[in-house]
């Protein structure tokens, strides 16, 4: 009896279960009323006692592994069953959708990237929740200055949502490792009414380049390469004097956008310039409160909002269409 007992775990465990043999099959043929291992049992009260010592635990093994065997396959057709009853019918028509693209600010930042990365700039990054000495005392703020009310910044407690990517470059000069020649791009913040041309958070993207013997001829020269990369060749820019706590001198780049369009004329409010980005030299207060000497080392820095460059790029009139989710606009950027 033992060699049939054997016989038939031998059996159980190849039991391969198909469309033709399911559990329920497999239940019949072993453990019903009138299954092998029933038999087996009946069989076995007719054994003598010694048999009955070597067998009882064998024989119950052998029922024990094929119950486990029909539950394990019982359980797997009755969550293949609910799966079909609730699984999509295939037979529906498949909508094709549009081929996704990236989101034109992120189009934007990629290619600004690519222009700096091609003059030795690397991309650095910080938090965008700061402290005060990070967001306006080390960027020579005075204690009294504007942008530190809270009509014009987003207080949190002891912190501030930061006004400009700057702050970045206060990080990076602190660590002390010169020469510095960085790009900073990020999101920041601005206590602003929502409107067509301003929002109270955009993306920007600010420059640093930090080295013995650095001019205002180094920072125009940069920045004509990246205008003739970015706008075109041949584009016309032009500097104007401007003001700026962290740099000095200090300027804003215009590009020439005509007066050919009342759109253009509209633009560039009958001027024919556009406002591109700021600029100038590190103010030797900067350098100092990084433990920079302005007397060994010079620099210039410079800002732009992607979200507007976005805009001049591509004729985007209203900077809230960035954020409305509308497919109709970004699918046009599809493969840009």
């Amino acid at each position: 009896m033992i060699e049939r007992i054997q016989q038939i775990q031998t059996d159980i465990d190849a039991y391969h279960f198909d469309e033709k043999h399911q559990a329920e099959n497999f239940r019949l043929f072993y453990l019903s009323k009138k299954g092998i291992i029933t038999e087996l049992f009946e069989d076995f009260k007719s054994c003598s006692v010694e048999e009955k010592k070597s067998l009882g635990s064998v024989l119950n093994q052998l029922k024990k592994s094929a119950e486990n065997k029909y539950t394990e396959q019982k359980e797997l057709e009755e969550s293949q069953k609910e799966l079909n009853q609730t699984a999509e019918d295939i037979s529906l028509p498949v909508y094709q959708f549009a081929e996704g693209s990236l989101h034109p600010l992120r189009i934007v930042e990629d290619r600004l990237l690519e222009i700096f990365y091609s003059l030795g700039f690397d991309v650095s990054e910080g938090p965008e929740i700061e402290d005060d000495y990070h967001n306006f005392g080390a960027l020579n703020f005075a204690e009294d200055h504007p942008a530190r009310d809270m009509q014009d910044t987003f207080f949190i407690a002891e912190h501030v949502l930061r006004t400009h990517t700057s702050s970045v470059q206060i990080r990076e000069m602190e660590k002390g490792k010169l020469p510095l020649r960085l790009v900073m791009p990020g999101r920041v913040y601005r206590n602003e009414a929502v409107s067509a041309r301003s929002n109270c958070f955009f993306h920007q993207i600010e420059g640093l380049y930090i080295d013995k013997g650095v001019s205002f001829a180094d920072l125009k020269q940069t920045l004509y390469y990246f205008v003739q990369q970015f706008f075109g060749k041949g584009t016309r820019v032009r500097f104007r004097s401007s003001y700026f706590p962290f740099t000095e001198p200090s300027a804003e780049m215009d590009i020439w956008a005509g007066l050919d369009t009342e759109e253009n004329r509209r633009l560039t409010k009958g001027t024919g310039w556009l406002e591109v980005l700021g600029c100038g030299m590190v103010h030797p207060n900067v350098l100092k409160s990084c433990n920079i000497d302005p007397e060994e080392y010079s620099g210039f820095a410079f800002g732009m909002g992607i979200d507007r460059i976005t805009m001049l790029k591509y004729g985007i009139t209203d900077i809230r269409d960035f954020f409305i989710n509308d497919i109709r606009m970004f699918k046009q950027f599809a493969g840009v």
